[in-house]
């Protein structure tokens, strides 16, 4: 991600908006049960969120400094957190009450990997598992704000054909002016 993101990723008025917006969606959805997953947790404010939602939080973090910032930042709490791919992870399968990705899949290159990671998700899950994810629309205000990062939207319209096919159905999909939300569940 680039700077001007991470900055912003990390600074009181996306916290607020975390609190005001994805937070009040997020319990509407429902439990997400004793044991999350959450990809790309970055600065961590959605981490936050996420603690006080279950028991244990396992956070992948691809970037090597993001990672250790958070790890240190938490240290002592409910929250693990693991550096690396998450389209390929070491942790046991049908494990896991939730998996939850927040602005997050637009950062990942292709849509191939995009699917690696669906795929993933989908292993991590326990039977009746829920995938809940946010993410950005296709705008061309947003494609400017990630000047010199990556920007590969999901499009709305092809998201339940690339979840069914890494083995989960969608729950439910809707958009707002700047995001697609969804929630799928690996069948039980």
């Amino acid at each position: 991600m680039n700077r001007a993101h991470i900055e912003f990723l990390s600074s009181p008025q996306w916290a607020e908006m975390l609190r005001s917006d994805l937070l009040p969606w997020l319990t509407s959805v429902g439990p997400l049960g004793d044991d999350i997953v959450e990809i790309g947790p970055g600065p961590g404010l959605t981490t936050d969120l996420l603690r006080e939602q279950a028991a244990r939080v396992t956070a992948i973090e691809v970037d090597s400094r993001l990672a250790r910032r958070l790890a240190e930042r938490l240290v002592g709490t409910n929250v693990e957190v693991l550096e690396g791919d998450a389209t390929e992870t070491v942790l046991e399968s049908d494990r896991f009450s939730a998996v939850t990705c927040f602005s997050v899949l637009h950062h990942i290159s292709t849509p191939q990997d995009q699917d690696r990671l669906f795929a993933e998700i989908s292993r991590l899950l326990r039977p009746g598992g829920l995938f809940v994810g946010v993410d950005a629309r296709d705008l061309e205000q947003l494609r400017q704000a990630h000047d010199d990062d990556t920007f590969t939207p999901v499009p709305r319209e092809t998201l339940p054909r690339r979840l069914k096919a890494a083995g989960l159905e969608i729950v439910d999909v809707d958009e707002d002016e700047y995001q697609i939300r969804f929630v799928a569940r690996k069948p039980a």
